[in-house]
């Protein structure tokens, strides 16, 4: 009987038990793939198509998808993809035979390519055609350098986007650059300069598509599986994501006992045996500020004290 009364209380205990992060995560706002920062490096030239795509999301409003491709947003009058025909509207399906699903994977291609000529493969309306594009060599603009694109609290880790070529295939790719501490992706041997190929069996399209799937789809703590190549073979590993672990933000049993805790603002409350009207013992903290109170007649409050400059 007593084993059974015993059980009953823990349980009840369990369920007024209340669990939050240990460390408060920032949210954290994504990036656009296109961002108005120079990324060629180290003085490299860059190829300039004339053209400004985005992502070929379909037009009907009750089934809003994206689709294979990236349709033109905009063309350069009297530029590479003028002069090849290309009109605003086109989708883009392929370029040199690669898919082109993902406005980074072009940029990506103009950054590393050391071609000026290219083939494009087209749709307008139900009509696949190629074209050939001759890009136009550019120098570098005076506007701030894009380094790579981070991850600050998933896998703690900096990426930038590349086309990778592994063997017959050509693919983009997501180049780990910088590891920041507390990075889970050591742990599941991925180091400095491998390339990120696939997120959970899925092809990438850039760096930023690898951040934005893993911060929108999975919670921290969760495992998934990443696809990697080090220039060697390629191998698929899991990686569990950064977890901030957990810590007891409430506890509530009755009058007899009840704590809380915050940590924006850090805070904590406790007291035992609260009637209503006074409680036997209850202790608040706010920041710095501490105040114990007894049977609602005796009250310690202390605070940290403050450093003043006297003048004479």
């Amino acid at each position: 009987m007593k084993s059974f009364v015993l059980l009953i209380f823990l349980t009840s205990l369990a369920t007024c038990v209340n669990y939050d992060p240990a460390i408060l995560t920032p949210t954290v706002s994504l990036s656009s793939e296109e961002v108005s920062l120079r990324s060629d490096r180290d003085g490299n030239l860059r190829v300039d198509f004339g053209l400004e795509v985005g992502l070929n999301e379909s037009d009907s409003l009750l089934s809003v998808e994206v689709l294979p491709g990236v349709r033109v947003r905009n063309v350069v009058d009297n530029g590479a993809a003028d002069l090849a025909g290309l009109q605003v509207g086109d989708i883009i399906l392929a370029i040199d035979g690669m898919e082109t699903n993902h406005p980074d994977t072009i940029k990506a291609l103009q950054q590393t390519s050391i071609n000026s000529t290219f083939e494009f493969r087209g749709q307008r309306n139900t009509t696949v055609f190629e074209t050939t594009v001759q890009g136009r060599v550019i120098s570098n603009s005076t506007t701030p350098e894009e380094l790579y694109r981070i991850d600050p609290i998933a896998t703690r880790a900096g990426y930038r986007s590349e086309i990778a070529s592994i063997g017959s295939e050509t693919v983009a790719a997501a180049r780990v650059v910088e590891l920041f501490p507390e990075s889970p992706l050591p742990m599941a041997d991925i180091a400095i300069d491998d390339l990120v190929l696939r997120l959970n069996g899925v092809n990438l399209n850039s760096a930023q598509d690898l951040i934005t799937r893993i911060i929108r789809d999975h919670e921290l703590g969760e495992e998934v599986a990443l696809t990697v190549y080090n220039g060697d073979h390629v191998t698929e590993t899991t990686v569990q994501l950064w977890d901030p672990g957990r810590r007891i933000s409430r506890i509530n049993i009755g009058p007899l006992l009840q704590y809380e805790s915050s940590l924006s603002p850090s805070s904590e409350t406790f007291s035992l045996l609260d009637f209503w009207l006074f409680a036997v013992y209850s202790y608040s903290r706010i920041e710095g500020e501490r105040s114990h109170n007894i049977f609602g007649l005796f009250n310690i409050t202390s605070d940290y004290g403050e450093l003043t400059e006297i003048e004479d």
